[in-house]
């Protein structure tokens, strides 16, 4: 058809149909979008899964629910429902962002700035964005800013049960190889070292209330990650773990101690707070320096970010300020090239609603899984998702509305902790 008779064509159609016709179409197709959903309340229970977790459901007069995870929390469940609750009823839930500065300014007396108070906030975010993006039916990351990966790479917290015996770290690998998550990269524990091997605090240089590494220390360390590296080989990335307890003579001498089999990073050798030693650090270590799991908000990360604290962030999403900080955080850090990793411990509903976040960042690298003491199978069996959360090695996201997962009723109910109703 040539393009005059085409455009003769499409005139007579349009004056065969009636405006009001095409305009009612609309209509009826952005009615859903036009009506507005009130919460209508917000409920809280406390439970053990690996860690002590609040659950979170926030509810609406269209009966839509969004659900969410704040977990480390003692407390927690108390500002949810003694502070935040009232927050936000009766408010647009897709408002997500006043509504977390909302719930900032109305708890600044209430430890808004960081702990507990930011914890039960992220928590309630979380709802919040599943809770969007089931009414909008996308999934939370397209809400986000959009979608950089279908699967966000998973490394696991676990070491072998003795890392100076080869044996032991050969039988750890074998374990690793054969999982069917099949997970690539592992973080282990160097800081256990002085009191797995010296308990009594018998060595000269050990004492209670020192974390001091001595020269049999870091020697200990060297060969356990050697061992480890040996046995999983060049396939598996390795991170070196510790619990923010070392000076900064100390954090050096242990970044040089596990160069040889050179690291994923080094994780949190220092206490939480910035100093100009963590910049001292990260300048002179030979390996990269991680942290971040203890900061919240973009207040608690700036200092690291922009006096070069760190070679990489890793934040606490279900913790830290929830979905959207979280992105706010990761933009932060890209503007001075530092890549985001994620920290989790929580039960795979926080995890899922991490690795929504996750993979909503450009340069992200890979997102925790710690089931502690559970078996993964029993980890997974506490929601309700479309085949294993974790597979090839990475936290799988579903092309479904909101976070893409339920609470397993049965099983959540079995993990309550003493005195705790469903939803009560």
């Amino acid at each position: 058809m040539r393009p005059t008779a085409r455009r003769d064509f499409l005139k007579g159609l349009a004056a065969a149909i009636p405006a009001s016709a095409v305009l009612s179409t609309y209509r009826a197709m952005a009615a859903p979008l036009r009506k507005k959903v009130k919460i209508t309340d917000v409920k809280a229970m406390f439970v053990h899964v690996n860690t002590d977790s609040n659950l979170v459901k926030i509810e609406t007069d269209s009966g839509i629910t969004g659900i969410g995870e704040a977990y480390w929390g003692r407390g927690v469940k108390d500002v949810i429902l003694g502070y935040l609750r009232q927050l936000v009823v009766g408010e647009d839930p897709l408002d997500i962002e006043p509504l977390y500065t909302k719930m900032l300014r109305f708890t600044g007396g209430a430890g808004a700035q960081a702990g507990v108070t930011v914890t039960a906030i992220s928590g309630v975010e979380i709802a919040l964005w599943d809770l969007a993006g089931k009414i909008l039916e996308v999934p939370v990351c397209k809400l986000l800013g959009g979608q950089y990966r279908d699967g966000v790479r998973a490394y696991w917290t676990r070491s072998p049960q003795d890392m100076l015996d080869p044996a032991s770290c050969r039988e750890f690998a074998a374990a690793l190889k054969s999982h069917p998550y099949g997970i690539t990269a592992v973080k282990s524990d160097a800081d256990s070292f002085p009191a797995k091997y010296d308990p009594q605090f018998r060595e000269p240089g050990h004492e209670p209330y020192s974390s001091h590494l001595t020269p049999k220390d870091l020697a200990r360390i060297a060969k356990g990650f050697a061992n480890l590296r040996e046995a999983l080989g060049e396939d598996v990335d390795i991170a070196v773990h510790c619990h923010w307890e070392f000076d900064w003579i100390d954090a050096l001498e242990l970044a040089r101690a596990v160069e040889p089999i050179k690291p994923m990073w080094l994780e949190d050798p220092m206490p939480p707070d910035y100093s100009e030693s963590w910049s001292k650090l990260t300048a002179e270590s030979p390996v990269p320096i991680l942290t971040g799991e203890n900061l919240y908000k973009r207040q608690g990360f700036k200092p690291f970010i922009l006096n070069q604290g760190c070679h990489l962030i890793q934040i606490d999403i279900p913790k830290a300020g929830g979905l959207l900080e979280s992105k706010k955080i990761a933009d932060l850090a890209e503007l001075f090239e530092l890549p985001v990793c994620a920290h989790i411990a929580s039960s795979p509903l926080g995890a899922l609603a991490s690795a929504h976040c996750a993979a909503a960042i450009r340069d992200f690298r890979a997102q925790e899984f710690s089931p502690g003491a559970l078996s993964t199978e029993a980890w997974e069996k506490f929601v309700i998702y479309d085949g294993p959360v974790i597979k090839d090695g990475k936290y799988r996201i579903l092309d479904k509305p909101g976070l893409g997962v339920e609470l397993n009723e049965d099983c959540v109910r079995g993990h309550l902790m003493p005195g705790e109703k469903w939803w009560g």
